[in-house]
């Protein structure tokens, strides 16, 4: 791993300095991940698009008072995984806004016509309802929790995410994209990642460049997850996630950040990062899938071949072979993961609780019998 201030010193790497620094990660992620990427084959389940929080850069939060609000209903999340099950998706990524009943009488209201008055308590037995009735691994993205709150869900979920997004608390002030945001605060997110660590919980995070921070603030936080990886050794994944403007939110007249800065961050988070630890990148928010690669991404998250991106839903999902053909053609191969990584499978039920060892096992074997192992 390179020095902080090494990191912090590649702020304006361009041209050869750039390169080469993509060099050193790609070298470092072939030393630790060989000549293989990997995806995860998932289906999306946005189980509400309400939020207490307000995001400058957002279009998946509704307000209530639009008519597209809503909670899904245990019919609709069914019939989406079972269609996914069909296509042999094996993850049900479930994402939701933040504690919206703390904050709106219409979430209240459509909670208690479900039978319910918390919408983790829903999220929870909608997460039980999947894995009872399909094949599929239910994966949490349900914001910053509580201690018990992760403990409660990590029976009924097969690994969990949370986006730290950054650590500095200047997004927070009033004009920038965390105003508002109880959920956002850097405090509040980086001791859910804490609190997963001590559970135990396989466990997603990642940044998201280009919404007003520093490259400081952008290397910070990305020691700050380096550090709670090295106190817990629960982070399986950090994504590098570029900022998108979006018409009609508070943010659409800001700079997108171009493919240098995303190469220049992912190769610095390869370095970073402890090698055990997989980089990702979105590949439907960047068309040219080699230079993602070239920078040192070993994974690229979930892709559906059902529903859309509902946080980026302008921007579509990749047909599978066309990734395939990308990795390809730099001499690397694509093959399909489970939400949880092989690494956390197989720790006496450390990070699985037993329903989930069961399901897992499951799943590999199916994969084995069928197409001689695609699952990485």
């Amino acid at each position: 791993m390179i020095s902080d201030s090494e990191a912090i010193s590649y702020e304006f790497a361009t041209g050869p300095d750039l390169y080469a620094l993509c060099q050193e990660a790609a070298k470092a992620r072939d030393n630790a991940w060989g000549k293989q990427l990997t995806y995860s084959k998932k289906v999306f389940i946005p189980l509400t698009n309400m939020c207490r929080d307000s995001c400058g850069y957002c279009t998946f939060v509704q307000s209530p008072d639009s008519p597209h609000a809503n909670y899904m209903t245990p019919e609709q999340v069914f019939k989406t995984a079972r269609e996914g099950a069909a296509l042999d998706c094996k993850e049900a990524l479930f994402s939701l806004g933040e504690r919206p009943e703390e904050r709106h009488q219409k979430a209240r209201d459509m909670l208690a016509n479900l039978g319910y008055d918390s919408t983790l308590d829903y999220l929870h037995d909608q997460c039980a309802s999947v894995l009872t009735h399909t094949s599929l691994l239910p994966h949490v993205n349900a914001g910053a929790l509580s201690f018990d709150e992760l403990k409660r869900l990590k029976p009924v979920s097969a690994s969990m995410g949370m986006m730290l997004e950054n650590v500095s608390n200047d997004l927070l002030k009033k004009g920038q994209a965390h105003y508002a945001c109880p959920d956002k605060t850097p405090k509040r997110r980086l001791d859910t990642i804490e609190q997963a660590g001590r559970l135990d919980i396989a466990f997603t995070t990642g940044i998201l460049i280009g919404i007003g921070e520093s490259w400081t603030d952008r290397v910070n936080s990305l020691i700050a997850i380096r550090d709670r990886h090295l106190a817990y050794g629960h982070i399986q994944e950090v994504i590098i996630q570029n900022f998108r403007a979006k018409a009609g939110t508070a943010m659409a007249d800001y700079q997108e950040p171009n493919l240098d800065d995303m190469k220049r961050t992912i190769a610095v988070a390869r370095l970073i990062l402890p090698d055990d630890i997989s980089i990702q990148a979105p590949p439907n928010l960047e068309v040219e899938y080699g230079s993602y690669i070239n920078a040192g991404i070993n994974d690229w998250g979930g892709i559906s071949p059902l529903t859309k991106d509902f946080i980026n839903p302008e921007r579509a999902w990749p047909q599978i072979s066309s990734v395939a053909q990308a990795c390809e053609g730099l001499g690397y191969s694509l093959a399909e993961r489970l939400t949880i990584y092989d690494r956390f499978q197989h720790q006496d039920n450390k990070y699985l609780t037993p329903n989930l060892t069961q399901r897992v096992a499951s799943l590999v074997s199916r994969a084995a019998q069928v197409s001689g192992g695609v699952i990485a």
